[in-house]
């Protein structure tokens, strides 16, 4: 038995068959306009599939709220939000149905099968435009009383700016735009640290304060929640260089504070472009395993 896994993005959707080692069968279709044309789309995956399938998993932005069986919040695709998607994908594909925060899957997959594999207490931040991120507590995803655990991204840093403000490649890159009087997507993250390395001055401060944010938040990640261990996603984390020199300015922090009791785990991610493939399957394992080895039919959950 096999388990299709979905992520939704803003500009694509992907898809792969889990047969419960790797994932299998990968590909992907723009994200369709209207609701629709999705439920069309997902429906030709699944009727190509050429393995019997169990159930099927999404990997979704917005704050999934499996009790009341809707995805709230706002993202990228706004048509997911407000109504009963659970429901709605379950008539449709006449399965089980399995939904999760993308952040909240990226995590699993770590957790799962990745970087974090064994470990009970761990913090998953996921660095893009913004942060995002998951918090495990024994193992399991702590999503709060409103469902907002690991919102990282929504902590105040600096001069009232949030870490999903000053924390990343891609708002770095676009106060290197500010600076040089261009338009903000004129020069990618990767460009600045080239100009950075090259002696670009304005490149070189914004560099350094990216770096700086990004440890401060780390920093207040660690001693707040005291994981194992920090797993650092999203595209910037597999830059070359990006661990030393954390690891260094957070030595310098524990120094400054006079902590000294250990040294904060920080990793990368080992899965990148099918994290959220791979949790949304073993979220879907998991909630299987709860129901004591299948998932809770319709007429059940509604």
């Amino acid at each position: 038995m096999a388990i299709l896994a979905f992520d939704f993005g803003g500009s694509a959707v992907k898809h792969g068959v889990w047969n419960g080692q790797e994932m299998m069968d990968k590909g992907s279709f723009k994200t369709p306009k209207t609701w629709e044309e999705m439920k069309a789309s997902l429906l030709a995956v699944f009727n190509e599939a050429d393995k019997e399938i169990e159930g099927v998993a999404l990997s979704a932005p917005g704050v999934v709220d499996v009790q009341k069986q809707m995805i709230n919040g706002i993202s990228a695709i706004p048509y997911i939000h407000g109504f009963n998607i659970f429901h709605e994908l379950e008539e449709l594909f006449k399965r089980p149905i399995s939904i999760e925060n993308d952040a909240n899957c990226a995590g699993l997959a770590e957790i799962y099968a990745g970087a974090a594999k064994g470990k009970q207490e761990v913090a998953f931040v996921v660095i893009g435009t913004g942060i995002g991120g998951a918090i495990f507590h024994k193992g399991e995803i702590v999503k709060g009383a409103h469902l907002y655990g690991g919102e990282f991204g929504l902590m105040y840093l600096s001069g009232g700016e949030t870490f999903s403000k000053l924390g990343t490649a891609v708002q770095m890159a676009w106060r290197y735009c500010e600076r040089k009087g261009v338009e903000k997507d004129t020069f990618s993250g990767e460009e600045v640290f080239a100009f950075a390395e090259s002696g670009d001055e304005v490149a070189i401060e914004e560099v350094n304060n990216f770096y700086e944010y990004l440890t401060q938040g780390l920093f207040s990640i660690q001693f707040s929640l005291d994981p194992e261990m920090i797993v650092l996603g999203g595209g910037v984390s597999a830059k070359k260089g990006l661990l030393p020199e954390i690891n260094r300015r957070m030595k310098e922090k524990l120094t400054h504070f006079e902590l000294n009791d250990f040294i904060p785990q920080i990793v990368t991610c080992q899965y990148e472009n099918d994290a959220n493939l791979i949790g949304a399957a073993a979220n879907f394992l998991t909630i299987k395993k709860m129901h004591k080895g299948r998932l809770k039919q319709p007429d059940v959950l509604h």
